[in-house]
């Protein structure tokens, strides 16, 4: 019994030893965990710093990418709208200019003929010749922009003479111009049957724009003092003549001056023709020549001003 008392008691102790070391194992254990424990939550701090800083660099790096890109597009489509503008323009430039062109050269080879008498300019002052020439220019832009412009010719036209230096002169681009310019008479380049002079002072009002007929102007200014010099030229050559029809269509206006005129200068006449070749309506062409200034109005506009004038009293 004894043995065994012996036995059980060395038993304990072992098992006591054993348990102690145990215990002693597992505090060292814990001991060096929570020893560690901080220098991985270091570690895990600093690894998330520094991936919280990249990932702030990247989004910053990529956020300026993006508005360098949105200024370099913004940019590009800016040029490219100037550049579209720019060329859009120049286009259709070239092409008004070719179609004007077209026309013009088509009027010279079958077109209505219209013709400038510039054999009376030895009448006129040096300030009356300028005022032809500026005549002249705006005769010929109207018909360029007309859709059926006229086979304009301008004869008795000497080089050597002042009226030619001022075309020159005030005229950009006059030598280019697409017209018939000689110093040949046009009694001479067009049968007389096909002739209808163009003055006021004729008593055949003209009805009809005739597209075989030539249509002359005389080459005067409305300052001109001298009366029927136009007149009496074309009766010289026995050529039929023509006035517009103002009597038939318009009236005298009342103004404080008592000013009336039916002396209009060749763009005004040539206006004239333009726009009833276009509508075949003389009113309308009537209005779109004849200046106010002139002292004329439609008689429809000054029946309805009579009516008016009933009406309010």
């Amino acid at each position: 019994m004894e043995e065994a008392l012996h036995e059980s008691c060395c038993y304990s102790d072992g098992a006591s030893k054993l348990n102690d070391a145990a215990v002693a194992g597992l505090l060292e254990f814990l001991r060096i965990d929570v020893e560690l424990e901080p220098a991985c939550a270091d570690r895990e701090e600093t690894s998330c710093s520094k991936n919280v800083t990249r990932k702030q660099r990247n989004w910053e790096r990529n956020l300026e990418v993006k508005r360098r890109k949105r200024k370099e597009e913004k940019q590009r489509k800016k040029l490219n709208r100037l550049n579209k503008d720019v060329n859009e323009r120049q286009l259709s430039k070239r092409v008004i200019k070719a179609i004007t062109k077209e026309r013009l050269e088509e009027a010279r080879a079958a077109g209505l003929r219209l013709c400038v008498d510039l054999s009376m300019t030895d009448r006129l002052t040096d300030k009356e010749i300028s005022r032809l020439a500026g005549q002249i220019r705006r005769l010929y832009g109207s018909n360029k922009k007309s859709l059926q412009p006229f086979h304009v010719f301008l004869t008795e036209f000497k080089e050597d003479s002042l009226l030619y230096k001022e075309c020159v002169r005030m005229n950009e681009g006059f030598l280019n111009y697409l017209i018939d310019v000689t110093e040949e008479s046009w009694f001479h380049l067009f049968p007389s049957e096909d002739v209808i002079y163009l003055t006021p002072d004729a008593s055949e009002a003209l009805e009809y724009v005739e597209e075989d007929k030539v249509y002359i102007l005389g080459g005067l200014v409305d300052e001109t003092i001298q009366k029927k010099i136009s007149f009496t030229r074309a009766k010289e050559f026995g050529i039929r003549m023509a006035r517009l029809p103002i009597d038939e269509y318009m009236v005298k206006k009342p103004n404080p001056k008592n000013f009336h005129s039916k002396i209009l200068a060749i763009n005004q006449v040539f206006e004239i023709l333009l726009t009833f070749r276009d509508t075949k309506d003389w009113t309308k062409a009537l209005v779109a020549g004849i200046p106010p200034g002139k002292g004329y109005m439609l008689a429809s506009a000054a029946s309805t001003d009579v009516i008016n004038s009933q009406e309010e009293m």
